[in-house]
């Protein structure tokens, strides 16, 4: 039962730690297109079942990213990764 208690009582944060948690929503959207940048690189040297965890993650960030849901599975069937490399330069322009 003493367990319970604790996860219900809010955490108490300094006003440091509350700035870096801002911060990192803040800049969620870019956190999120990096990590969709930095999957295109894996993909292309990627092989087997790493492969395939990799394009699971992918779509993963691309539906975060408010990609359109009908894009992404299209994307995931073509499996290219320069197509990904694509939406990586659309999701930058946009900035």
């Amino acid at each position: 039962m003493a367990i319970m208690s604790e996860h219900k009582q809010p955490r108490n944060y300094s006003p440091h730690q509350q700035k870096i948690i801002r911060r990192y929503y803040g800049n969620l959207d870019t956190i999120q297109s990096q990590r969709l940048a930095e999957l295109v690189g894996e993909l292309y040297l990627a092989e087997g079942k790493k492969k395939a965890k990799l394009w699971t993650q992918a779509g993963d960030v691309m539906r975060k990213l408010g990609v359109p849901a009908a894009r992404v599975e299209h994307l995931l069937k073509q499996q290219n990764p320069a197509l990904i490399a694509e939406v990586v330069k659309e999701l930058e322009a946009k900035k």
